[in-house]
């Protein structure tokens, strides 16, 4: 992979970075829910200190794209991940996706979770790529725009 790509933890200076990148995407793609704007504005509270993770990826020192890791009742979930439109194409969403299964294999967590839509044709391929399989989604998922969910057993 690309050596000009370099994945960072949250720093508040990123903060507005990881909002802004979250709701382009959502307004690109769907629509911000109110879960959504509660989560990206106060992102530190809502995922930092309930025991999740942020992640950037930095693309020659810019920021392209992000990611996070939410400490959830069922287990750590893959979440909010976006890469600027600017940025797309060169694989930062699998940097961070790499990212991301080392840390969770490092820490000994047994698997990662995902929600998503089957809309996102490019985004279901690579999870499955990833090994991500496909489960039963819950009536009560926690995003509307959701229609399928991913696990990936590490």
């Amino acid at each position: 992979m690309n050596t000009t790509v370099t994945i960072v933890p949250y720093e508040v200076k990123y903060s507005k970075a990881f909002h802004d990148l979250n709701i382009e995407w959502l307004e690109t793609y769907f629509y911000v829910e109110d879960h959504d704007k509660e989560v990206l504005e106060n992102a530190k509270s809502y995922i930092i200190d309930n025991g999740g993770y942020i992640f950037f990826a930095l693309y020659e020192g810019k920021i392209a794209g992000t990611v996070a890791l939410m400490n959830e009742s069922e287990g750590y979930e893959l979440s909010k991940m976006a890469v600027s439109p600017r940025f797309q194409g060169l694989k930062i969403g699998q940097h961070l996706m790499q990212h991301c299964i080392n840390f969770a294999k490092n820490r000994g967590w047994t698997e990662l979770l995902l929600y998503s839509n089957t809309i996102l044709e490019n985004a279901i391929y690579i999870y499955k790529k990833f090994g991500f399989k496909e489960v039963a989604l819950e009536a009560n998922s926690p995003y509307a725009r959701s229609n399928i969910k991913m696990v990936l057993t590490l």
